[in-house]
């Protein structure tokens, strides 16, 4: 009786990583095409604007990781890809605060602080992108995360009817680390289970169109 269910439990793992690794490959695919390099991005016309999607921060810097969107967001900026940013990430504590610590790199690089906006509530990456559409009404964008994590973004972004492209700010010495990969296989996974039903983000609020001018985002003196 337990070498059957014991048969059984194997069968069943086997089955639910194969499911986990075809929709990690759908997820993947159905993005691919729309990561783009900087140069096509700024051929791009009619961009709302640019996210970068946070990555965490320490001692109020950026992460390396960070940095590197940052970096990559300011290039594309300059490049005349977007005359608008969004800083999405978390900002769910007074204690923890990665939004302001964004704007300040890109104010501190030379961007006006009129053309950047905080999104304070960008708790996940499908927080992120559903706030860009909903909050922000932006309808074109432009993704810059690692190559890892575009894909999923750029599903989210189809899923919930944005135009979206994906630069990556990969450095050329850096690539995703295994555990990295691994924990993105997951990821993908269950934002293609939470894109079959489209809930509503962690908060919403009023409007606040991109359009506009980013220092209504501010919440500090």
């Amino acid at each position: 009786m337990m070498k059957k269910i014991f048969k059984r439990g194997i069968v069943l793992l086997i089955a639910a990583a194969m499911i986990a690794l075809g929709v990690n490959a759908f997820v993947a695919g159905s993005a691919a095409s729309r990561i783009i390099g900087e140069e096509e991005a700024a051929e791009l016309t009619g961009a709302d604007c640019i996210i970068v999607l946070g990555a965490g921060v320490s001692g109020g810097e950026p992460t390396a990781v960070l940095e590197e969107r940052l970096t990559k967001c300011l290039d594309l900026y300059r490049a005349g890809v977007s005359g608008k940013i969004i800083m999405s990430g978390d900002h769910g504590r007074e204690d923890y605060d990665e939004v302001n610590v964004m704007k300040d790199y890109a104010v501190r690089n030379g961007i006006p602080s009129e053309d950047v906006f905080m999104d304070h509530a960008g708790f996940s990456t499908y927080d992120s992108i559903y706030r860009a559409k909903e909050i922000f009404k932006a309808e074109k964008i432009v993704i810059v995360s690692q190559k890892y994590h575009l894909f999923r973004a750029l599903y989210i972004a189809e899923r919930l009817g944005l135009e979206a492209y994906g630069v990556s700010a990969d450095r050329p010495q850096r690539g995703a680390s295994a555990a990295r990969e691994a924990r993105e296989v997951l990821a993908r996974n269950k934002d293609f289970i939470k894109c079959l039903f489209l809930p509503e983000p962690v908060y919403l609020g009023e409007a606040i169109p991109v359009s506009g001018n980013g220092d209504i985002t501010n919440d500090r003196q």
